[in-house]
């Protein structure tokens, strides 16, 4: 068992080898008997790997198919490596205790005072090192999985990472992500007063089996990561289709502008007999406007960086927090396509509130 050599004792000032674990140890000169108190380290865990190297080897396989790759990419890949590594993450849980205070809209024209009580127990893990070449930034874990940590285990079957980004930074991160999950709970139209506490803190380092597999098509290599407990594919690269970029861009055009169109119609046609009824016909037309735009914003995203296909699975993706870089990001980040709608119908109830 693993020793270290850095107690005095204080009796005889001899050193006293102190065994990994121990709480109470003995000098070994005088006899004298001490407790040793200070910091006991994070916990740390693993989860026991359950797919098997034909499965994974499948998954890859699986990964090439598909209407937006190159079509030759089943015939022609060819699997160069596949190897098991055990990637670190920062677990953490805790009970959320929280109170909102605030109103929330009655009706159309009027909102009522409301308390809002949290009282759940959450879960939160990200990446310990970085990940940017295998994709993973998160994993999906649950009490049932964690194994305590064997080290000599893991070094004798796979390739294990050790954690190097910042413990401190990782439980902030926990801590606005349960605050975000509490304020959610509740949509306050206004907010007073909110006061949340982390009960029953813990923090630990769980080591995730992953399967990386690396091939190559027309002398490019590329890399797909399967998840080592169900063998699903977490993240993956692989060449485009250049069909389905000139496609995907022709179509999506003519089909936004279609929308376009005839959400201008629709305002010419309808908009005097909607202006009788509760519906706003400038939100109704601004809102078929967003998704038309949204639809060309996606066909141009798709010719645009289609050719290298870069696939995440949602599971593997990094918990955030709160919503990052504001509306312009929103509308115009990377795979945010789908929240032209959304945007649009927010910013329209915004605005219908100040009216």
């Amino acid at each position: 068992m693993p020793t270290s050599q850095g107690l005095i004792c204080p009796n005889c000032a001899s050193i006293v080898p102190i065994s990994e674990g121990a709480r109470i140890v003995a000098c070994p000169s005088c006899g004298l008997r001490s407790l040793v108190q200070g910091e006991r380290g994070i916990r740390r865990w693993q989860v026991g790997r359950q797919t098997e190297r034909p499965q994974a080897e499948q998954a890859v396989r699986g990964f090439w198919r598909g209407i937006n790759k190159a079509m030759a990419l089943p015939r022609e890949a060819q699997i160069k490596d596949l190897f098991l590594i055990y990637l670190p993450y920062w677990r953490v849980q805790a009970f959320v205790v929280g109170w909102l205070f605030g109103r929330v809209r009655k009706d159309k024209d009027s909102t009522k005072p409301v308390e809002v009580e949290i009282f759940e127990e959450m879960h939160w893990n990200d990446a310990a090192v970085d990940v940017a070449e295998y994709g993973v930034n998160a994993v999906r874990l649950s009490k049932e999985q964690l194994q305590p940590y064997d080290h000599d285990l893991l070094h004798s079957e796979a390739m294990v990472f050790q954690p190097v980004e910042s413990a401190t930074e990782a439980e902030t991160e926990a801590e606005d992500y349960f605050v975000h999950v509490g304020r959610t709970r509740q949509s306050l139209s206004t907010r007073f007063f909110e006061k949340f506490h982390l009960l029953r803190r813990r923090f630990s380092i769980v080591y995730y089996p992953l399967w990386v597999g690396r091939y190559e098509f027309r002398k490019r290599n590329y890399q797909v990561v399967v998840d080592g407990v169900n063998g699903k594919v977490l993240y993956g690269k692989a060449p485009g289709n250049v069909f389905y970029r000139a496609a995907a861009l022709v179509g999506a055009m003519a089909l936004g502008n279609l929308i376009l169109v005839n959400s201008c119609t629709f305002l010419f046609f309808f908009g005097d007999s909607l202006g009788d009824s509760d519906d706003n016909p400038l939100a109704i037309v601004l809102a078929i406007a967003a998704a038309g735009l949204g639809v060309m914003w996606w066909g141009y995203h798709s010719f645009r960086y289609g050719e290298e296909v870069e696939q995440q699975d949602a599971s593997a993706q990094k918990v955030s927090s709160a919503s990052s870089g504001g509306t312009f990001n929103k509308l115009i980040g990377k795979g945010k396509e789908d929240n032209w709608l959304k945007m649009g119908m927010e910013f329209l109830e915004e605005l219908g509130d100040k009216r």
